[in-house]
């Protein structure tokens, strides 16, 4: 039980300390791993290659599955037909990325297709399919006329659509605005002015921009600094999460800032939050999520806004006993380094002080060889939990614009050690406690332990110190003395601290009732457990021998002990087996003599054929009656074989199971045999 309880010890402080660390680190190779586990190359649609393929291309993925052969000719069926325009539309983005074998002539019939239905398209899905396929087929075919004649005319439909807020409507008939709808619209008018024969008027370009900002407005926040898009939208469509809607928006904004001139003046902090956000996501599990998820950030990076730089630590846990330094990173959303900047540890504080700081105004060393920022912890650090808050400077003022690095960024870090366990007492009192009439003193460190008595009028003092590595008293967040008694009843009080010491005194005369006046030996250990202690025990003190009244009428009955959980996967008790004693069985010459007599009525009928004769002149001479006469006879000796094997060793049920195939049988053959002999004997009459 003991080891038991202390294995929870270490999992419940390693699980706290997990969870406390929410600042996310850049793309890794778990998600490389995780890339290569969801697109394993069997995409049933176009759609899941296209993000396959794209989730490849930006993680620079070398043992992807190559799926270019199959791929390409799926491309060039949906090329070739008359597809649907989301499926012409991902056809080509797969074919920008694999290159494949497509005539010129195929490009010229789906561009003049596209450009006629610019102008049909009634919601605004079919214009963004249509738009992003024209942008496609000028990228892929340079020599094919996409140019819009009146993309200023498309550009006002589309940009009718839009909403006060700066969300999207799907369609003119429908009221209901969206943000995802929002990040399709900025999409398909980054396309429009990049399709355009002539510039569009660049106050339109401004109005968008404006509904970018009041877009930003209505951006979802968490404390911890993390910035998310949800969607509003209730009119029917499928409800899209704040991870494709997040993903929606940073598509639509990243491609109208790639067209337009001059930069979109966009908050650096949100854009770090949205960082914060697809980073903090984690691995998604499904495909489409984690598509979402790697191009959003790639995006982010692509420098058509402000690239975010992410802080992160390798460890939030460092060890004075190891002389641990504290070590930053700072990186682009995909891991790629930084520009050169300073990390500055603007302050320190205990998670309990929080207007009591430890480290104030500390500049990081960088370290050319790592690439991380390294510090060591002064003195005035010790044991215990801390938060830590960093803050970037980027050596080039001028490129601040181009970089998004955020505020202040708060860090929990876990600082651990040893700690020294001295000056433990344990004593038996007097009921006055004038005086001590036991005291003994333990090595926790050690394995002693010590031997008690006491009865009912004394009580038990114990005391201990915990010191830190550099001097000062040490609180766990557990010190708990256990009594178990002979009986496996158990008791468990918290120790306090009273200062510079934990202590507890128990009072036997008060805890009688709670002891359901058992006497006898008591075991006693103690738990001392922290996450940031290193050397968190369990360990037995000695026992006690304790003497207490008998129990009043009116005492309380002693509750029934605890299951063990796993006592059920143990081995079972052993179940001896008591048969009933065989009844008495007549002697064998008996038996044999019974046997015997009821052989005589068999062994008569065959003396009664023998002197009567055996007549076989009704037996049927045609060929098919006599078959079924002889399965008669033949049957009629298995029902007799049958009844002797019952009587041997068949039990009844087989038996009657057996009976009835046989019997049905016989009536069948039988029937057969004696409607023969009738109509012979009719005619016999009849000559």
């Amino acid at each position: 039980m003991a080891i038991n309880l202390a294995k929870f010890l270490i999992l419940f402080f390693t699980i706290s300390i997990c969870n406390a660390v929410t600042n996310p680190s850049p793309i890794s190779d778990s998600h490389r791993s995780a890339a290569l586990q969801l697109f394993d190359g069997s995409s049933s649609s176009l759609e899941e290659a296209c993000d396959a393929l794209r989730v490849f291309e930006i993680l620079a993925l070398e043992n992807k599955p190559d799926v270019s052969i199959t791929t390409c000719r799926k491309v060039v069926e949906n090329l070739g037909s008359s597809s649907s325009l989301k499926d012409l539309f991902y056809a080509l983005k797969v074919n920008g990325i694999l290159k494949c074998k497509v005539d010129k002539g195929v490009f010229q019939d789906i561009a003049s297709r596209l450009k006629a239905a610019v102008n049909d398209a009634s919601t605004l899905v079919d214009i963004y399919y249509t738009i992003g396929s024209l942008v496609l087929i000028k990228d892929q075919a340079p020599d094919i006329d996409v140019l819009l004649a009146d993309a200023d005319g498309t550009f006002h439909s589309i940009k009718a659509l839009s909403q006060s807020d700066g969300r999207w409507r799907y369609s003119s008939d429908n009221p209901e605005s969206s943000t995802y709808a929002a990040g399709l619209a900025l999409e398909a008018l980054a396309g429009v002015i990049s399709l355009a024969s002539s510039e569009i008027d660049q106050s339109r370009v401004n109005t968008v921009k404006s509904d970018i900002f009041k877009l930003f407005d209505s951006i979802q926040k968490y404390d911890d600094g993390t910035f998310y898009f949800d969607e509003k939208f209730g009119g029917g469509r499928e409800h899209q999460g704040s991870l494709s809607t997040s993903s929606s928006v940073v598509r639509g904004i990243t491609s109208f800032a790639a067209v337009t001139s001059g930069k979109i003046d966009l908050p650096g902090d949100k854009i770090l939050g949205l960082a914060k956000y697809f980073l903090g996501i984690g691995l998604p599990g499904s495909a489409k999520d984690f598509f979402n998820q790697i191009e959003s950030l790639a995006l982010l990076e692509s420098k058509r806004v402000p690239v975010p730089l992410v802080l992160s630590l390798p460890a939030t846990v460092y060890s004075l006993s190891k002389k641990d330094q504290l070590k930053v990173t700072v990186n682009t959303v995909l891991g790629s380094a930084a520009p050169p900047l300073t990390v500055k540890l603007v302050r320190a504080f205990h998670a309990d002080a929080k207007h009591s700081a430890v480290i104030e105004g500390k500049e990081l060393q960088y370290d050319q060889s790592s690439g991380l920022h390294v510090m060591g912890f002064p003195d005035n650090v010790d044991v215990g939990t801390y938060v830590f808050v960093f803050e970037t400077a980027l050596h080039d003022s001028g490129s601040e614009n181009d970089y998004a690095i955020g505020g202040q960024i708060h860090v929990p870090i876990y600082v651990t050690g040893i700690v020294k366990v001295s000056n433990a007492e344990i004593a038996v009192l007097g009921s006055d406690l004038g005086s001590d009439e036991t005291q003994k003193t333990l090595d926790l460190a050690g394995t002693d332990v010590v031997s008690l008595s006491a009865n009912h009028l004394q009580k038990l003092r114990f005391s201990f110190q915990l010191i830190t590595p550099h001097g000062h008293t040490f609180k766990p967040r557990q010190a708990l003395l256990k009594l178990k008694h002979e009986t496996k009843y158990e008791h468990i009080f918290v120790v306090r601290n009273t200062g510079k010491k934990f202590e507890i005194i128990l009072d036997f005369l008060g805890l009688v009732d709670k002891f359901y006046y058992l006497s006898g030996r008591y075991d006693f250990e103690l738990t001392v457990g922290d996450a940031v202690m290193e050397n968190s025990f369990l360990r037995p003190l000695g026992h006690l021998e304790l003497d207490l009244p008998e129990a009043p009428e009116k005492a309380a009955h002693l509750p029934p002990l605890p299951v063990d959980p796993y006592s059920r996967y143990g081995p079972k008790a052993e179940i001896a087996h008591l048969f009933r004693t065989p009844e008495k069985r007549p002697p064998q010459n008996l038996s044999l003599t019974f046997l015997i007599v009821t052989l005589l009525p068999f062994i008569g009928f065959l003396v009664g054929l023998l002197r009567l004769g055996v007549n076989f002149k009704n037996f049927p001479s045609s060929a098919l009656p006599a078959a079924y006469a002889i399965l008669f006879q033949l049957g009629t000796a298995a029902v007799l074989l049958l009844y002797v094997l019952f009587w041997l060793k068949l039990d009844l049920f087989t038996t009657l199971k057996a009976l009835g195939f046989l019997g049905a049988f016989l009536m069948f053959v039988g029937h057969r045999t004696l409607s023969h002999l009738a109509s012979t004997s009719a005619k016999l009459k009849s000559a």
